[in-house]
């Protein structure tokens, strides 16, 4: 796919230098919106509006959406008042209010001028839900049905408002004050009689979201339930709005590239890697690596605590990275699936007993695996003698169990506390593991080998 989009942009140059328009406006014209952004995005901002002006009205709208922040930014700057008012008139309106949020001041006030009064309003309704909420992802364009009309009815009255709407698939049914009784299928309208009334066909047990739900929340929702869109009302329980799977999609992706960020210990960016400039990338890295670099210190100062205890026993030092990087490795491996099961709502902190016991069965079992296959390779291979292998062997034992006891703790006590478990989950549990580690490894060794 790279590769074809490559050789079109070199193509694209050509019949640009060429002015040979008609031919671009026919190439782009059969191509998919998302293929155009992804074409587009890497053109200078002047060929960028040429070519973007050649392309059909609707096409446009559809294109821009699919482009990054920072280059909606640069064409919207480029953009005589008339172009503006036509991209802004095609958009649906949960694309308007996610580009009006990203925008700087001066573009959005452009934004909302060439906006219709209602669009307007709307976008300013829109904009007042929190961030990450049901209400900011969702958009009013949907077709809402009169339980009292009839099927007949219903289908003149999709034919003449669905043009407008995200989806005609799914109508939503309200009484005189917009509450939401129902909700019914265009299959199910189409397949009734004539004459049925709406209100005989439609389903009335309507699962739906407030408008302050978290977005994570619908997203879930969506995946357990196989929805293509969902209702969106208010505390009265009035229809005020839809989300559709294609919103939701984004979601997931923006939650699970977020988790990976802040597991791996970097800040979370909003930009493709290849639009990221190397002091962004620095930025998002660097506040952690310093972190994890000073708190690295206490492991340090445990191991100068027992220097002597080394300087006897100097094989002791060959096996501590190994012990380290095996209580880090068994950690990591519960805390990513704690994080993941409880992103996924399949548990909560009210389970940390049953996990914890799960937990430490499982660490009993891959610690005593590890110490008896490490515990023959101490005595064939590495001939350090039974206490010396008593001791690591212990530890690998003891450090396993302790590892995957915070690994499993750090991003349940993090949710119950309202933190996001993937923040704490690579740099502290790192930190932690490898302190524990040390002093469990020392222990032992002060103990079996009468050493201080």
């Amino acid at each position: 796919m790279a590769e074809m989009t490559a050789t079109l942009a070199t193509t694209l140059e050509t019949l640009l230098r060429q002015k040979k328009f008609n031919v671009i406006k026919t190439v782009l014209s059969t191509m998919n919106p998302s293929d155009i952004a992804a074409l587009l995005e890497d053109e200078p901002t002047a060929e960028l509006l040429i070519l973007f002006r050649l392309l059909p009205k609707e096409l446009a709208a559809d294109a821009f959406v699919e482009m990054d922040s920072e280059v909606q930014k640069n064409l919207l700057a480029g953009f005589n008042d008339n172009e503006l008012k036509q991209i802004v008139d095609e958009l649906n309106m949960d694309d308007a209010v996610d580009i009006v949020e990203e925008m700087p001041a001066n573009l959005v006030k452009r934004i909302l001028s060439q906006a219709d009064p209602d669009t307007r309003r709307l976008i300013n309704e829109m904009l007042k839900y929190p961030d990450d909420s049901a209400g900011s992802l969702m958009t009013t364009e949907y077709v809402d049905l009169s339980p009292d009309m009839t099927a007949e009815e219903a289908i003149d009255h999709i034919r003449a408002t669905g043009v407008d709407s995200e989806t005609v698939n799914l109508c939503y049914v309200v009484d005189a004050t917009r509450r939401l009784v129902g909700v019914v299928s265009l299959r199910t309208i189409i397949l009734a009689q004539t004459g049925t009334r709406i209100a005989d066909v439609m389903e009335k047990n309507v699962l739906s979201v407030g408008t302050h739900e978290d977005q994570e929340s619908v997203a879930q929702t969506f995946a357990k339930y196989n929805f293509t869109a969902m209702p969106v009302v208010d505390s009265e329980d009035r229809l005020v709005g839809i989300v559709t799977v294609d919103d939701v999609i984004d979601v997931i992706q923006e939650e699970a590239t977020e988790d990976i960020s802040k597991m791996a210990a970097v800040t979370p960016a909003d930009k493709p890697y290849l639009r990221l400039s190397v002091f962004e990338l620095w930025r998002s890295r660097i506040p952690w690596l310093l972190i994890l670099m000073i708190s690295a210190t206490f492991t340090g100062l445990i191991i100068t605590h027992y220097e002597n205890a080394l300087a006897t026993y100097v094989a002791l030092t060959a096996f501590i990275p190994m012990l380290m990087d095996t209580g880090g490795n068994s950690g990591s491996q519960s805390t990513v699936t704690i994080i993941r099961s409880l992103s996924l709502g399949e548990i909560s902190t009210k389970d940390t007993w049953k996990i914890l016991w799960k937990e430490v069965r499982v660490a009993v079992l891959c610690g005593v695996t590890l110490a008896v296959v490490n515990f023959a390779k101490l005595m064939l291979f590495d001939k350090v003698g039974v206490q010396v292998s008593l001791v690591v062997c212990l530890t690998l034992i003891f450090d396993v169990l302790a590892s995957k006891v915070v690994g499993a703790l750090l991003p349940l006590g993090s949710q119950k506390v309202g933190l996001d478990p993937a923040v704490l989950a690579s740099p502290v549990l790192t930190t932690i593991v490898d302190a524990v580690a040390l002093l469990i490894y020392f222990g032992f060794a002060t103990k079996i080998l009468g050493i201080a």
